[in-house]
């Protein structure tokens, strides 16, 4: 949904649904359907799908609205449909990650405390293999020794209709000529951030995420969002900033 939209509360319909999304997901590494949500809660489709409008509106979930069925198609740090992080927890396949930014979130997760995480993936420019070890919210190896996070969308450009093309624009990469590379075949300028840059971005919403559980929506500020990444140390002058 739209950027500087102005604060609301979820209803606690919203924040039933949303706990049923995140648990339902880390235990079955995929989203509800109408169905498993209503025997969650209780809900009838009519409260879910308004509770989905509240989450989708405060940058929780991506719903195809286009679909009688609501079909769900991220849930932050998940995602319904392949990308570029393959999350693997404690060696078996999981699910998808929405990003290579929200993989790092992963780990955070309460259901997944003291177990590890594994990001399999590889590099936007050449496609060969990277991967990204985590447990507890920190990193624990990874190679390329070198491997970085691309974004290649500005923050002002972030969540116009939703979050779909801002994960879209979040991805590995093996060091910063790869990431050159990637940004000529893309025709399109980004920043690099360390993986510790990216861990650091993460962080404040990794502790939140199903710890609280009245957490409130997310609201996209552009501009608070890039002060973050510059305090970071990220040089953000490929946004054109």
């Amino acid at each position: 949904m739209p950027q500087n939209v102005p604060e609301f509360r979820f209803s606690d319909a919203a924040l039933r649904v949303r706990q049923c999304v995140y648990e339902y997901w880390c235990a079955h590494g995929h989203g509800p359907n109408l169905r498993a949500v209503h025997e969650a809660t209780g809900l009838t489709r009519e409260q879910i799908l308004e509770a989905y409008k509240e989450l989708d509106l405060g940058i929780m979930c991506v719903i195809d609205w286009s679909t009688q069925n609501a079909n769900l198609l991220k849930a932050p740090p998940f995602s319904s449909y392949p990308t570029c992080a393959a999350v693997h927890v404690d060696g078996k396949f999981h699910s998808y990650a929405g990003c290579a930014m929200e993989s790092l979130a992963v780990s955070f997760l309460p259901p997944f405390q003291g177990r590890t995480i594994a990001i399999e993936t590889s590099c936007a420019c050449c496609l060969e293999p990277a991967r990204v070890v985590c447990r507890d919210g920190e990193i624990v190896s990874f190679f390329p020794a070198e491997l970085a996070v691309h974004v290649s969308m500005s923050p002002r450009e972030w969540n116009n209709t939703n979050i779909v093309h801002m994960c879209d624009a979040m991805n590995f990469v093996h060091d910063r000529t790869h990431a050159e590379r990637y940004e000529r075949a893309i025709c399109r300028r980004g920043v690099l951030f360390t993986l510790e840059q990216a861990l650091r971005f993460v962080t404040p919403t990794g502790k939140a995420r199903m710890w609280q559980y009245d957490r409130p929506p997310d609201f996209l500020r552009p501009q608070r969002v890039i002060e973050f990444v510059r305090s970071l140390g990220v040089d953000v002058s490929g946004w054109g900033i």
